[in-house]
């Protein structure tokens, strides 16, 4: 049974309340977007990076200046996050590949197609301590003409791919997904959740996560179920320093603890669609929901990135 204290949060588990501070405000901090995704987090500079899809933009908030344009003509960017190096790599729906912006802003392309078919539409990306890239490939970015370009498909399936460091070869690492979609490893990087959202035009499909051992750095194993949302989809999502998974949903950030209990929700007014941790501590949630890009404070500290 869900005890909710106030419109703010929904506690499922007693440890819920450990990690969130009982005072904190949801913060709308910007208004405007056709679709907001991709939030990254650039310490260094103390700014968010995050994508409004549709209308083809980045856009940068700096807390206490507000938001502006990053980019645009972006090409339908999505999913974003730092390399180990701190260069930005981006999802490009319109592109149908994975790039990176380099120190001197130009741009490099990472990949595109896999054994000379065209990737789908990359989607959400992270890196991993060794150097190596991963990313999923649905096919949201050529279903339809608002979110990238409208076409067929070159590949049979919808893939977790890994993008070498040191040979730039890209192999397939999952392919039994029906929409893979947001994806991040544990602290220690033994395990890889991959979120499936095939429920996203088809009520049959899953709307879960998936977790997997990680073999050798560079291999998938054991995949199973790791929780399933209740509410909407899972798309992206971030892991904590203890290991609890906060992901997005249909009604706000469900966050679940590392034996797949669902702890609590922080309900938000807008369907969710990524988060990522901020702030000079880490301890700052910021969620890109719809229209709107929204900060809370939390007790909990997000991975520690470039």
């Amino acid at each position: 049974m869900a005890n909710t204290t106030d419109t703010l949060y929904e506690i499922r588990d007693p440890r819920f309340q450990n990690l969130i501070v009982s005072s904190a405000r949801l913060e709308e901090l910007y208004s405007g977007c056709r679709w907001a995704e991709g939030p990254v987090w650039f310490a260094d500079q103390n700014c968010l990076l995050f994508s409004d899809i549709p209308n083809q933009r980045m856009l940068r908030y700096v807390p206490d200046h507000g938001v502006s344009v990053y980019r645009d003509h972006t090409n339908f960017i999505n999913g974003n996050t730092r390399d180990r190096q701190g260069r930005l790599i981006s999802c490009e729906h319109g592109g149908r590949r994975l790039i990176r912006t380099e120190i001197d802003g130009s741009i490099t392309v990472l990949a595109e197609s896999y054994r000379g078919r065209r990737l789908n539409s990359p989607n959400d990306v992270v890196a991993k301590s060794d150097g190596s890239i991963w990313f999923t490939d649905p096919s949201y970015g050529i279903l339809s003409d608002y979110e990238g370009y409208r076409t067929e498909p070159d590949l049979p399936t919808r893939n977790v791919f890994r993008l070498d460091p040191v040979s730039g070869e890209l192999e397939i690492v999952a392919d039994d997904f029906n929409q893979p979609n947001g994806l991040a490893f544990s602290p220690d990087e033994s395990l890889l959740y991959v979120a499936d959202s095939g429920a996203s035009h088809d009520d049959t499909l899953p709307r879960h996560i998936r977790v997997f051992d990680v073999l050798d750095g560079r291999r998938l194993s054991n995949g199973r179920v790791f929780c399933e949302v209740d509410q909407g989809l899972p798309d992206g999502f971030r892991i904590d320093t203890a290991g609890n998974l906060w992901t997005s949903a249909g009604d706000g950030v469900h966050c679940f603890a590392p034996d797949g209990t669902l702890l609590g929700k922080v309900l938000v007014p807008q369907t969710v669609a990524n988060l990522t941790f901020g702030g000079p501590r880490r301890n700052r949630l910021f969620i890109t929901a719809t229209n709107s890009l929204y900060a809370i404070y939390t007790t909990t500290n997000g991975v520690q990135y470039p």
